[in-house]
């Protein structure tokens, strides 16, 4: 398709491409021809939520399963009676998954395929701005406990990611201010020559992030695009988040700890956005960076609108509780924390420190 950005995610004989661009889910058909994961592929089984109108056009037998609204479709009872349902479709091993929503249905969708007949193929169109740039793109898929968010779920790569930057222009203010925090981390990370390099079909994009342009010059498909590569280059050095690919929780463990709590109306890049201010408190007080850099944070942050406010009423000892319960905390309370040689995973954090950043937000 004219016009359409490529990323790649270099994961040898498992590498797959990002199509980026107005109308790229159309390109599902061909893209499931052309893929040696589901070229042979008969049925589809394509996974949405109500009140998601995005047509796709497989171009094999297909059949539509809607999973719940929101979060508390994450759930395994969930992933459970996908399974069933596929069965019943007749979708074999060699048929493909095709997950159309924002990040609880790749989440799901990804999880399913993961485990439907010990994996079946999958092919994600992420429909919201967060999906497009973060949870659709890397293989993370899963579903949540009560006890904390994603605990239950597995490494399954996308055969394919269609991000369709079409579907975006009719997303709610609010909706697309929840992919603002995930896009505000990004400026974080940063784009590196090797990530811009991953953006082979655009050569005018890749030459300009190699050169250093920040991602607040880009909009649309070339800012998609460049938060993609940045993921892609994350994942293909650290797929099974080992060590590096832990930065792209930047700002996420008081993030998930304010979603597990449950009772603040936070959409998840909104309370990322709390995190990405928070974590930089936190430096700040190890010393780890200055009140310089603690300034550019609030600046990204203001520059996409966010508000990142600790909400009221906040019980600061069941966030630090909830601290201990992240994915990361193996060494102690770990963060990803910025400092003079970038972003780290940083174990081991005093209570006392993140009490008292909590009490400065």
């Amino acid at each position: 398709m004219s016009g359409t950005l490529r990323v790649d995610v270099p994961l040898g004989d498992r590498s797959y491409p990002v199509l980026v661009g107005a109308g790229a889910r159309h390109e599902l058909a061909s893209v499931l021809r052309e893929s040696k994961l589901t070229a042979g592929a008969q049925r589809a089984a394509v996974v949405t939520q109500p009140g998601i109108d995005v047509d796709v056009d497989p171009g094999i037998g297909c059949e539509t399963f809607e999973i719940p609204d929101g979060e508390r479709a994450k759930e395994l009872s969930t992933v459970g009676e996908l399974c069933s349902a596929f069965t019943r479709f007749g979708l074999t091993r060699r048929d493909v998954v095709v997950g159309v929503g924002g990040g609880v249905v790749t989440d799901v969708a990804g999880f399913a395929a993961a485990v439907y007949h010990r994996g079946v193929a999958v092919v994600h169109i992420p429909t919201t701005l967060l999906g497009q740039i973060d949870a659709a793109v890397g293989g993370k898929t899963g579903v949540n406990l009560a006890e904390g968010k994603n605990l239950v779920g597995a490494f399954w790569q996308p055969a394919a990611v269609l991000c369709d930057t079409e579907v975006l222009d009719t997303l709610p203010e609010r909706e697309l201010r929840a992919g603002y925090g995930e896009l505000a981390k990004y400026h974080f990370i940063g784009c590196s020559p090797r990530a811009a390099r991953l953006i082979g079909s655009h050569r005018s994009l890749a030459q300009r992030l190699d050169g250093g342009e920040p991602l607040s010059s880009l909009e649309g498909a070339e800012l998609v695009a460049a938060c993609v590569a940045i993921k892609a280059e994350v994942v293909a050095s650290d797929e099974t988040e080992s060590g590096r690919r832990a930065l792209l929780n930047y700002g996420h463990t008081l993030g998930h700890a304010l979603e597990i709590a449950g009772r603040f109306d936070l959409r998840h890049g909104e309370a990322v956005a709390i995190g990405l201010r928070y974590a930089a408190m936190v430096a700040r007080l190890l010393g780890r960076i200055d009140d310089d850099r603690v300034a550019e944070h609030e600046r990204v942050l203001d520059a996409y609108g966010l508000d990142a406010s600790l909400p009221h009423g906040i019980d600061h000892d069941e966030i630090i509780e909830l601290f201990g319960r992240d994915k990361k905390a193996a060494g102690g309370i770990t963060f990803v924390l910025d400092g003079p040689d970038g972003l780290e995973a940083v174990p081991g954090i005093d209570p006392g420190v993140l009490r008292s950043a909590l009490e400065r937000m």
